[in-house]
């Protein structure tokens, strides 16, 4: 329901002001839950999720051969396994580096050795950098598909006890919001840009809602108080716009049951604008 939200909430339109011709490629077609078995219960479900990345990744890929910028709307940050490789191969046909900005509460980077839930949404991260789940690594790019010295976590606030030793012997770039609130979100900002983005790179943003705090973003599965307000997360991504070197951005998360007034679902579609060019002045 995380694309109707945002839909309902205007993103083409509003998009399409900023001078850009917007296509909706509809969304990809997703199995209810409901309807099939988990499977291994260390990454549940994992078929299906693949499938869909698959899908995901052969539509996203396209768009970017299209020279286009894919705008991919969750739904969980599993679909990210699927527009990260579609970048990863698009990069890699043009002969370019690829960075990763990944905004989010959470480090993404549990496998099925170290999850407590099963929850593939806490993997994709992980499979982006060449582990496990390899269901999710195995897409329409090389593994890994980002390096992680080109990945930057910003906003992390919530890890579980095992990933915080995964996410340290990752080799990852990470600014935590305790950084966020000592260094400032435009210094952040830079620095990871200048990361992530090295040498010319196309850099892809993977924004998870729930890097904001609920007090903005309160439509979301896994709230975590402390996180980016309004302003920071704007900062962030109207820098990314003065960057020029955005390849796709992926909203997700959002999740309207849980919203008030779609509220969360507009602050997305704003974020997409702020990423897409969006100017105050």
């Amino acid at each position: 329901m995380g694309p109707s939200a945002l839909r309902i909430a205007g993103i083409d339109e509003k998009i399409a002001r900023l001078g850009f011709r917007v296509t909706d490629k509809g969304d990809i077609e997703a199995p209810i839950q409901e309807t099939r078995l988990p499977g291994d219960p260390s990454k549940k479900y994992i078929r299906e999720i693949s499938a869909v990345c698959q899908a995901l990744c052969s539509a996203a890929l396209a768009s970017q051969d299209e020279g286009a910028i894919p705008v991919v709307l969750g739904g969980d940050h599993s679909v990210a396994a699927g527009s990260v490789a579609a970048s990863s191969a698009c990069a890699r046909r043009l002969g370019v580096p690829l960075g990763l900005i990944w905004v989010d509460a959470h480090g993404d980077m549990n496998t099925p050795a170290s999850t407590t839930s099963g929850n593939v949404h806490g993997m994709p991260l992980s499979a982006i950098l060449g582990h496990e789940p390899a269901e999710l690594g195995r897409l329409c790019a090389g593994s890994p598909m980002v390096p992680p010295e080109r990945t930057v976590l910003i906003g992390i606030r919530n890890l579980d006890v095992r990933e915080k030793e995964i996410v340290k012997a990752s080799g990852v770039h990470v600014f935590t919001m305790k950084d966020v609130d000592r260094l400032g979100i435009a210094a952040v900002a830079d620095r990871a840009l200048s990361i992530a983005g090295t040498g010319h790179a196309r850099v892809h943003v993977s924004f998870d809602v729930d890097a904001c705090d609920p007090l903005v973003a309160p439509g979301v599965g896994t709230p975590v108080r402390g996180g980016l307000d309004y302003r920071e997360a704007h900062t962030l991504m109207e820098l990314v716009a003065e960057s020029r070197q955005l390849a796709a951005l992926d909203l997700v998360e959002v999740n309207p049951v849980l919203d008030v007034r779609n509220s969360t679902a507009i602050l997305a579609t704003e974020l997409a604008l702020s990423a897409l060019g969006l100017e105050i002045l």
